[in-house]
């Protein structure tokens, strides 16, 4: 990858994790679905009016904005708001970057090296680890949210591959399109009382939280992720998902003074102990050998 890539890469990570904070103060000014409903409106409008539409086919853009708007972000936004941890699903749900390499080798033939798979061995560990400390708790529910929402964001990526090279950003736009119906539906039906207030006098705090997931979340983040995806193998751009869960759980302790228990905190180090030797056991093997 080049520097360019590198850092387009970083920046996307860090965009990603500081919307882990607004989804948290989000989802306390409007019900999670809504939220997230709003989120993609706002990422789809005004922006398809002054950019023009991908040359994807209109199923592979829906497709995409169907994974990540509701699968991903559904699934996440209602396991925040049901007490999932800031840092701990900001951690949870890099499990994607091994979802991504896996469904690359199954569907594309992009083949994992050895290293790749210690390290997802590794991060699979820790992954079991917090869910067996949560299993005797109520939030063992949201816990398997975020492994579903991580499975949602690991296949969007591969549709993002199979797009080809193409202007993701106008890819990242269109897709938006496809995720606030359906979102608005499954809010009326599920949370029919609760929305009338939260539209009626919306707060300058959701506002704010709106703009940054939208703009900052979705436009930027998975607008430069998904452009990094169609020009590299997953297997280099998915570990950059690293910084999601630093940037995340470092949030999370400074805003929220999130603490973790003892066997999540035993799993957080495994998963990152795991990402970690995928982007760099390569090099620590090599300088081993030399």
């Amino acid at each position: 990858m080049s520097l360019r890539d590198i850092l387009a890469a970083i920046v996307a990570a860090t965009a990603l994790g500081l919307a882990f904070i607004a989804i948290k103060i989000g989802v306390g000014e409007a019900p999670p679905l809504l939220l997230t409903a709003l989120r993609f409106a706002f990422a789809a409008f005004p922006a398809i009016l002054f950019v023009k539409p991908p040359r994807a086919p209109v199923a592979m853009v829906a497709l995409y904005g169907l994974l990540i708007g509701v699968g991903q972000f559904g699934l996440l936004f209602l396991s925040i708001d049901l007490g999932m941890p800031v840092g701990l699903a900001s951690l949870v749900i890099q499990l994607q970057a091994f979802i991504t390499i896996f469904l690359a080798w199954i569907v594309m033939g992009e083949r994992p090296s050895p290293v790749q798979l210690i390290g997802a061995g590794i991060a699979l560990l820790g992954i079991l680890v917090i869910g067996v400390s949560r299993l005797s708790g109520a939030s063992f529910g949201p816990f398997l949210m975020m492994v579903g929402a991580a499975f949602c964001w690991g296949a969007g990526n591969l549709v993002g591959k199979k797009a080809g090279r193409i202007d993701m950003f106008a890819f990242t736009v269109w897709s938006s399109l496809a995720a606030p119906l359906p979102l608005f539906l499954l809010s009326l039906l599920f949370e029919g009382g609760r929305i009338l207030p939260a539209l009626a006098h919306p707060s300058w705090t959701l506002a704010a939280c709106v703009a940054w997931l939208a703009y900052g979340g979705t436009i930027i983040g998975f607008g430069l992720w998904s452009r990094l995806l169609a020009i590299h193998s997953a297997a280099k751009v998915a570990p950059f998902a690293l910084l999601i869960p630093v940037v995340g759980m470092i949030g999370a302790r400074l805003v929220f003074n999130e603490p973790l228990g003892p066997f999540e905190l035993l799993g957080a180090v495994l998963v990152m102990a795991g990402l970690v030797f995928n982007v760099f056991g390569d090099r620590l093997l090599a300088l081993r050998a030399s």
